[in-house]
């Protein structure tokens, strides 16, 4: 009976302390981002700068990875690597979670005409030239999945220095299926995907 009643009051005390624990990676988070990830990121992931790569509604199993690739130094970026030099595992995952939760920015694509052809090389790839249809892995919203990013959204310029940066085989880090298939895509295909996807 001691022995039930011990693990009923560690299961009431567990049950309670869940949501404090939870309240305070929030607070953490909220804190590193208003001392850090704001400046180019934003306050909401919003990001206004195309540079930079929306982080609302971003997987937070996606988020944290980067974070932990940028640490060790399998995701290369001088800039970031001094960011998350002194960040914790803890912390990488309450800034994911934090932004997870934000809204999504969207907004109209800027060539509608670009878009249209994006959203063909989405869905449907280009049988000619052997590009593999985006919408494959990453689903046909773009929302992608824990392991692969959400595109929709995501800024246009940013999404097409990626495509680039997996091109020449200056991102390693993530699937190396995105080598093969970039490689074939033309510039005209990368910008047309990164204009659709901006608008989603």
């Amino acid at each position: 009976m001691k022995r039930i009643a011990k693990w009923g009051v560690a299961a009431t005390v567990a049950m309670f302390l869940g949501p404090v624990w939870a309240q305070a990676d929030e607070a953490r988070a909220k804190k590193i981002v208003s001392g850090v990830c704001f400046l180019c990121h934003g306050a909401e992931g919003e990001s206004a700068s195309e540079v930079f790569p929306r982080l609302a509604g971003q997987h937070w199993e996606y988020t944290a990875k980067q974070l932990e690739n940028f640490k060790s130094g399998k995701r290369k970026s001088s800039a970031m690597a001094d960011m998350v030099a002194n960040l914790q595992p803890d912390e990488m995952i309450a800034l994911g979670k934090y932004f997870e939760k934000k809204s999504v920015p969207t907004e109209a694509p800027k060539d509608t005409d670009l878009a249209a052809v994006g959203k063909y090389i989405y869905h449907s790839g280009n049988s000619f030239s052997g590009v593999a249809a985006c919408a494959s892995c990453h689903g046909k919203d773009a929302s992608g999945t824990v392991s692969l990013p959400r595109l929709a959204g995501q800024h246009a310029n940013y999404i097409e220095n990626q495509l680039k940066s997996f091109g020449n085989r200056e991102r390693t880090n993530d699937n190396a299926v995105m080598h093969a298939i970039v490689t074939k895509m033309t510039a005209l295909e990368t910008a047309a995907v990164a204009e659709y996807l901006s608008g989603k």
